[in-house]
């Protein structure tokens, strides 16, 4: 399994849209627009290389209103620890 994050802009005042569009897509776990100098962060899980590639994030990039992305592969996922 691998996993990433994928940096979204899109036209003004689109992120909810897009978000939400986004959302749908197989392999997207989370879509959230957000604050900042990009409007959507989306996590992602395929079970490989190649169809991270060529299944979601193709995907991702044909919904309208996004105007450039940045995928950031996940290379080392620690545990969450829940102790102050």
């Amino acid at each position: 399994m691998v996993q990433a994050y994928i940096l979204i802009q899109t036209e003004v005042g689109r992120a909810a849209a897009v978000a939400s569009d986004v959302a749908g897509i197989e392999g997207v776990t989370r879509a959230e627009d957000v604050t900042g100098p990009y409007d959507v962060i989306v996590h992602v899980e395929a079970s490989d290389v190649d169809a991270l590639g060529e299944d979601v994030i193709a995907a991702v990039q044909k919904v309208p209103g996004i105007t450039r992305t940045l995928t950031c592969p996940v290379v080392s996922a620690a545990a969450r620890s829940t102790s102050a």
